[in-house]
């Protein structure tokens, strides 16, 4: 990681080629989106709420069309190989699996069923499957705890938990992860994003994550790209982001003479270099 000296994994995996998405044949949400994620690396797409973050992972994961949305130029490729037309089982089972926002699990089901459902699309038995379960176990404690109890009744941050091992149970190769910290008070996301590094170096799962808490992406990103109305304003590695002053400016709420009030900096709007 970033933080530890270690550099960032340079071997593409998906490549996201100047795409723009629309919805309802009119409404142009994506305009000219670029960004690269590479192989056992965890990239971080950021950006306020309506900044298109969440339609970037949908984009690629080939759920728009639900939402009546598609992409209407540019190319995603993964493994090398164009995407973006292909059915999103067909997708998992080649190892690109979404956690959306919001933790949507089974709630009518028990904790331990719901990680089973994703393993619905394997088929190299029942001891490997067995053997995943348990791996999800190590790196969720709260979950074997709880998993005989039904999802719907356990807490926020156990849900997400219980959201983010569902994924792993297909034995992904990269996650797309939406909004983890959303909800959730500062010490469980914390343990979340601690369990998503200890994932990535332990297993080789790649992730890339939207998320509006910049601080925290940052922290355990190698690499960011910042989202604002549908178009990547500036991207680099994680730790030259947290030092760029106009990312402690704007996003981050820290200015020359210490932090400032969220009123503050969003008053500061009219300075951003990338909106003149």
């Amino acid at each position: 990681m970033l933080d530890t000296g270690e550099t960032q994994p340079s071997e593409t995996l998906l490549e996201i080629n100047n795409i723009e998405v629309i919805y309802n044949h009119v409404i142009l949400v994506l305009k000219g989106v670029s960004l690269n994620v590479p192989r056992g690396g965890i990239t971080a797409l950021l950006g306020g709420n309506g900044a298109g973050k969440t339609t970037t992972l949908k984009a690629i994961s080939n759920l728009l069309h639900s939402e009546r949305g598609e992409v209407t130029k540019g190319s995603i490729r993964y493994l090398g190989e164009e995407v973006q037309h292909l059915d999103p089982a067909v997708l998992v089972k080649r190892g690109v699996i979404q956690v959306m926002e919001g933790r949507h699990c089974f709630g009518h089901l028990s904790v331990e069923d719901n990680l089973l459902t994703g393993a619905y699309t394997r088929g190299d038995g029942k001891g490997a499957v067995a053997a995943d379960l348990e791996m999800v176990y190590h790196y969720f404690p709260r979950l074997k705890e709880r998993r005989k109890s039904q999802a719907g009744y356990t807490s926020g941050g156990e849900q997400q938990m219980c959201a983010i091992g569902r994924a792993l149970m297909s034995r992904p190769q990269t996650i797309l992860l939406d909004e983890p910290s959303m909800g959730l008070a500062p010490q469980l996301v914390e343990q979340i994003f601690q369990i998503v590094k200890s994932v990535n170096e332990n297993e080789g799962v790649s992730f890339l994550l939207a998320e509006q808490n910049t601080n925290i992406a940052l922290r355990f990103a190698h690499y960011g790209y910042i989202l604002e109305s549908g178009r990547v304003v500036m991207d680099g590695p994680a730790a030259a982001l947290r030092e760029n002053p106009d990312v402690k400016e704007f996003y981050l709420g820290v200015g020359d003479n210490g932090r400032k009030s969220f009123r503050e900096v969003r008053s500061y709007r009219r300075r951003k270099r990338w909106l003149s």
